[in-house]
C-alpha cells in the first residue's frame, strides 16, 4: 500500500511544496526506518525556512503597524496643524492606499482575511483610492516647483510656516517617482527617484528596492536625452540583478542609441556624472505667464515705490445709511484695474456659520467649458466648493446685503455664494471671471448676462501661499480672515478687463476657505451706468 502526504507552508511558499512517498512496510526494517531521519532533518529545515519567511512577514507589518501608530499619534495631538502640512497630508494618504495595500498582501489567511474585510466594508471608514493618491502626489510636486522647494527638504517635511512632519521613507519618496513617471513627468521622476535612493542606503528594513529604483531613473533619464547616463544606470542594474527580466533588453536598446547618437564623442565609455543636476526643470522662457504667476506666489515680485505711492487707505461710506455709523476699511492696491480689499468684513461667526453649511455641500470644483458652456473638472483648478442660497440661512442673506451696500451693486441678479476649501497644494491656475466675446454660452442659463465684478471673502488665514495674483499688472492679495477683495472684471461699455486675469497660488502651508459672490450685468443699469468711452 502506498501512502502519499502533501506538506505545504505557506501560500508564499508554493515552490516549498514537496511530496514524501512511503512504504507501509517501512516499519519491519532498521535500515529503511533511518532513510527516515533524512525526510525528518528535510522537514526541519522546511520549517526553518518557513519560521523565517513567517517572521520576516510579521516584522513587515508590525514596521507597518508602527508606521501608522506614529502618524497616528502626532495627528491626533492637533489635527489642524498636523494637515497643514502637505507632506503630512500626502503620507496620510500614501498610508491608506499604497501601504495598506501592502498590509493586505502581507496578511494570509481566511481568519486574518476576514479581519481585513472587516475594516473596508465599514461604511462610516473612508479610504482614498489612486486617484486621491495620484492627486496628492502631483500637489506636493506643485508646491515644489512652485515655490522652489528643495527635494530633500522637503522629504524631511521642512516647510515654511509649518511644523516640521514625520520624514518621507524611500519608498514615500519612490511613490512619488513613480506618480511622476505615470503623467511622464520625467523631471520630478528623476529627482524623488534619486531622493528615494539616498535615503534607502539608511534603511533598516527596506521600502524600497535600488533595481527598481535604476530602472526608473535610467528610463527617464533616456526620456530627457541623457543617453549615457541612462546605460550607465543600467549597468548598474544589472550588476545587482542580473536576471532582472528587462534589463537586458533595455540596455542593447540604450546602447544601440548612443551609437546612433550624432554628438557621441569617439573613445567615451559613457561614464555621465551622477549629478541630478545635470538636468534642470523643462522651461519654455523666463517671462511665460506661468513664471510671472509663480514669482507672485513666492512675493518676489513688488511694486516700484512710484507706483505704491500712489495707493492708499480709506473708510468707505459710500453716503450710504448703513455704513454711516460703521464706515469700511478700504485697502486700494491697484488703481486700474481698481483692486481693493476690505477689512473686518465677516465676523468669526459669521465665517463659523457659512463654512459649516458648505461641508456637507462640498464637491470638486468646476470650471466652464468655453464652446460648450457645460460644467467640468480640470486639473488647473484643484478645490471642493458648495453653493449656498440667501433663503438658506439668515447670515448668507446678511452677507449679500452687506456686499451689495459696500459695493453699490445689485446683488439680487448675483450668483449664490461659492464656498471653496482648498485641499493638497490647492490652487486655481490664471482665468478670467467674466466670459469673452467668443463665449457664446458662458451664462446663457442664468439670463443675468455677464459677470460685471468679483467679490471674494478669505474666510481663513493661511500660514504660506495661497495668495490671489494679477500676473497682468503685478498684484498679491494675501489672504487675511474676515477681509474681502473686490474689483469690476468689465469696462462700463461691457467690455471685458484683460488686465483683470487672476489666479489663486498653491496653499503650501495650513488651509484655506473663501467664499465668492460673482455680480452680474443685469440689475446694474441705474447703479452703474454705461460709459461713453469704451476703456471707461
Amino acid at each position: 500500500m502506498k501512502c502519499y502526504y502533501i506538506i505545504t507552508t505557506s501560500s508564499f511558499f508554493i515552490s516549498s511544496i514537496f511530496l514524501v512517498l512511503v512504504k507501509s512496510e517501512l516499519f519491519t526494517a532498521l535500515v529503511d526506518l533511518e532513510k527516515l531521519l533524512y525526510t525528518e532533518g528535510e522537514i526541519v529545515r522546511t520549517l526553518e525556512k518557513y519560521l523565517e519567511f513567517e517572521e520576516q512577514r510579521l516584522e513587515k507589518v508590525k514596521w507597518l503597524s508602527r508606521e501608522y501608530e506614529k502618524l497616528h499619534n502626532v495627528a491626533s495631538k492637533d489635527v489642524e496643524t498636523f494637515l497643514s502640512n502637505p507632506v503630512n497630508a500626502y503620507l496620510l494618504v500614501k498610508r491608506l492606499t499604497a501601504d495598506w495595500k501592502t498590509a493586505e498582501n502581507l496578511i494570509d489567511g481566511s481568519h486574518s482575511r476576514a479581519i481585513i474585510e472587516n475594516i473596508t466594508r465599514q461604511e462610516d471608514l473612508k479610504f482614498p483610492d489612486e486617484e486621491d493618491l495620484s492627486g496628492a502626489a502631483s500637489a506636493l510636486m506643485r508646491l515644489q516647483d512652485t515655490y522652489l522647494l528643495d527635494t530633500s527638504t522637503l522629504a524631511r517635511g521642512e516647510i515654511q510656516g509649518t511644523s516640521p512632519s514625520a520624514e518621507l521613507s524611500a519608498g514615500d519618496c519612490f511613490e512619488l517617482g513613480r506618480q511622476a513617471y505615470n503623467d511622464q513627468d520625467f523631471y520630478h521622476t528623476l529627482l524623488w527617484m534619486q531622493e528615494s535612493l539616498d535615503r534607502l542606503e539608511d534603511e533598516e528594513i527596506k521600502t524600497s528596492t535600488k533595481p527598481t529604483i535604476l530602472e526608473y531613473m535610467a528610463y527617464s533619464t533616456y526620456m530627457l536625452g541623457n543617453l549615457r547616463h541612462a546605460l550607465k544606470l543600467t549597468k548598474e542594474l544589472i550588476s545587482i540583478d542580473p536576471t532582472h527580466p528587462r534589463a537586458l533588453g533595455n540596455l542593447r536598446y540604450y546602447q544601440d542609441a548612443v551609437s546612433k547618437e550624432e554628438d557621441f564623442k569617439r573613445g567615451d565609455d559613457g561614464d555621465a556624472s551622477n549629478e541630478l543636476q545635470t538636468f534642470s526643470r523643462p522651461k519654455e522662457s523666463t517671462s511665460t505667464e506661468k513664471d510671472i504667476y509663480e514669482s507672485l506666489c513666492r512675493g518676489e515680485r513688488t511694486m516700484s515705490l512710484k507706483e505704491e505711492s500712489k495707493l492708499y487707505c480709506q473708510y468707505v461710506t459710500n453716503n450710504n445709511s448703513y455704513l454711516l455709523l460703521q464706515p469700511v476699511k478700504e485697502e486700494v492696491l491697484f488703481l486700474r484695474p481698481r483692486i481693493v480689499v476690505y477689512h473686518g468684513i465677516l465676523s468669526d461667526n459669521e465665517m463659523e456659520v457659512i463654512k459649516q453649511l458648505a461641508q456637507p455641500r462640498l464637491a470638486r470644483a468646476t470650471v466652464q467649458n468655453s464652446k460648450s458652456g457645460e460644467l467640468e473638472i480640470a486639473s488647473y483648478r484643484i478645490s471642493k466648493s458648495a453653493w449656498l442660497k440667501d433663503n438658506h440661512h439668515k447670515v448668507i442673506a446678511r452677507v449679500s446685503r452687506r456686499i451689495k451696500e459696500i459695493t453699490g451693486l445689485e446683488t439680487n441678479t448675483a450668483e449664490e455664494l461659492q464656498v471653496v476649501n482648498y485641499g493638497i497644494g490647492g490652487h486655481y491656475e490664471p482665468h478670467y471671471d467674466f466670459a469673452r466675446k467668443e463665449e457664446k454660452n458662458a451664462f446663457k442659463s442664468l439670463g443675468t448676462g455677464n459677470r460685471i465684478a468679483t467679490w471674494i471673502n478669505y474666510m481663513s488665514d493661511v500660514d504660506a501661499g495661497g495668495a490671489t495674483v494679477f500676473p497682468e499688472i503685478g498684484v498679491s492679495v494675501k489672504p487675511i480672515k474676515g477681509s474681502a477683495g473686490f474689483w469690476y472684471n468689465l469696462f462700463r461699455s461691457g467690455d471685458g478687463d484683460f488686465a483683470t486675469r487672476h489666479a489663486a497660488c498653491p496653499v503650501l502651508a495650513g488651509s484655506k476657505w473663501v467664499s465668492n459672490k460673482w455680480i452680474h450685468e443685469h440689475g446694474q443699469e441705474f447703479r452703474r451706468p454705461c460709459g461713453l468711452s469704451p476703456n471707461e
